[in-house]
C-alpha cells in the first residue's frame, strides 16, 4: 500500500482546522477542538478505527460549537478521500455494533463515491453536559459529503445520551477501519464492477 496519509487546512472566518490523519496508524490522537466532549468523541474514532488523528480547531465557540464541530467534519472527509485515494484493493464496506451498558448503535459505511447520511438516532436528552447532541449530525453530515461515502448511524437502544453518542462515534471508527482495510484477495483491482469508485 501506498502512505496513506493526509493533512487539510480549512481556513474560514468561522473557524480554522488543521488535520493530520494516517490510515495505518495505532490509534495515537492530539486533539484540541476547545470542546471537551467532542474531543472524546473523535478520540474513540482514532482509537477503535486504529487511525492515527492530530486535531487543532480554533473556533468562534463564542457563538457556539456548531461551526467547530461541522467543519472539522468537512477537514475529516477531505483528509479520508485524500487518503484513501482510488479506493484500489480495499474491502470498500465495512459495519460494526458498539455496546456501551444499555446503549447499542451500528454503523455500516460504504466508499461508494456517493454522499449520504442516514442518522437514525433519539437521544434521551438534548445535551451532555453544555453540548449540543444535534451538532453530532452535522459532523457526520460534513464528513460523508466531503469523504463521498454512503454511511448509516443508527442507535438501537440506550437511556444515557453519553452513551448513545459513544457507542455511535465507537462503530463509526470499527466500520471506517474495516472499509478501508486492504483486501488481500482484491489486489490491485476497485472494488466494484464499474471499475472506479
Amino acid at each position: 500500500m501506498n502512505n496513506r496519509t493526509a493533512t487539510v487546512v480549512r481556513n474560514t472566518q468561522e473557524t480554522r482546522i488543521d488535520l493530520k490523519l494516517d490510515l495505518d496508524g495505532t490509534g495515537a490522537h492530539n486533539l484540541a477542538t476547545g470542546i471537551p466532549f467532542f474531543d472524546h468523541m473523535l478520540a474513540q474514532v482514532a482509537r477503535h478505527g486504529v487511525i492515527d488523528l492530530d486535531i487543532k480547531a480554533v473556533g468562534d465557540l463564542e457563538v457556539d460549537a456548531h461551526h467547530t464541530v461541522e467543519d472539522t467534519g468537512i477537514v475529516l472527509g477531505q483528509a479520508f478521500a485524500k487518503a484513501v485515494g482510488d479506493k484500489t484493493g480495499l474491502y470498500r464496506y465495512g459495519h460494526a455494533y458498539v455496546p456501551l451498558d444499555e446503549a447499542l448503535s451500528r454503523a455500516v459505511i460504504d466508499l461508494s463515491g456517493r454522499p449520504g447520511l442516514f442518522y437514525v438516532v433519539d437521544y434521551t436528552r438534548a445535551r451532555v453536559g453544555d453540548f449540543d447532541v444535534d451538532l453530532l449530525r452535522e459532523f457526520f453530515q460534513g464528513f460523508v459529503n466531503h469523504a463521498h461515502v454512503t454511511v448509516h448511524l443508527e442507535n438501537l437502544r440506550g437511556e444515557n445520551a453519553h452513551h448513545q453518542a459513544e457507542t455511535l462515534f465507537k462503530a463509526f471508527g470499527r466500520a471506517l477501519r474495516m472499509a478501508a482495510t486492504p483486501d488481500p484477495r482484491m489486489g490491485g483491482v476497485v472494488p466494484s464492477t464499474k471499475g472506479s469508485l
